[in-house]
């Protein structure tokens, strides 16, 4: 698998990539996972959000976005994280987010970061440095869990 990653401004995407970007987060977020929700929260095009894709030969196969920390109380917040069933067990999630977190040190430098991680996941995203916020609770009837990293924080 050669991924080719991109990270782009929401206002660098053209109307065919936000909707591969959105078919393949209704495809695994609704029908996959089984959960009717409004996957189009107001945030995609909000501020300066922005959308991390990886295609293999041209397809994407790995996505998240990046919410910007000056609308999401001054942290960032990884978010959609996902990879297409074909390309799960490859060690794509890995890369996905290492390129997440160089993109936010990149953009916004010294900022911690937030997500909502389903929590089966915690172990995951614990050894990229983050560390659980809180109790579980039910999104979309799935047991999830707040998990914020710090500034710093080792990685991988």
């Amino acid at each position: 698998m050669a991924i080719e990653w991109t990270c782009m401004h929401h206002r660098e995407l053209d109307i065919h990539q936000l909707y591969e970007i959105l078919r393949l987060r209704s495809e695994v977020f609704v029908v996959e996972q089984q959960c009717p929700y409004q996957d189009v929260d107001g945030q995609d095009l909000h501020a300066d959000t922005c959308h991390l894709l990886g295609r293999d030969n041209g397809q994407l196969v790995a996505y998240l976005r990046l919410l910007d920390p000056s609308t999401q109380d001054g942290d960032v917040v990884i978010g959609r994280v996902i990879t297409a069933a074909s390309a799960r067990g490859t060690g794509l999630g890995h890369a996905l987010l290492t390129h997440a977190l160089e993109q936010a040190a990149q953009r916004w430098p010294r900022v911690p970061i937030q997500l909502s991680a389903q929590a089966h996941l915690q172990g995951y995203y614990g050894r990229y440095g983050f560390i659980a916020q809180g109790q579980e609770y039910l999104e979309d009837n799935i047991p999830h869990i707040a998990m914020r990293r710090e500034v710093g924080a080792a990685q991988g």
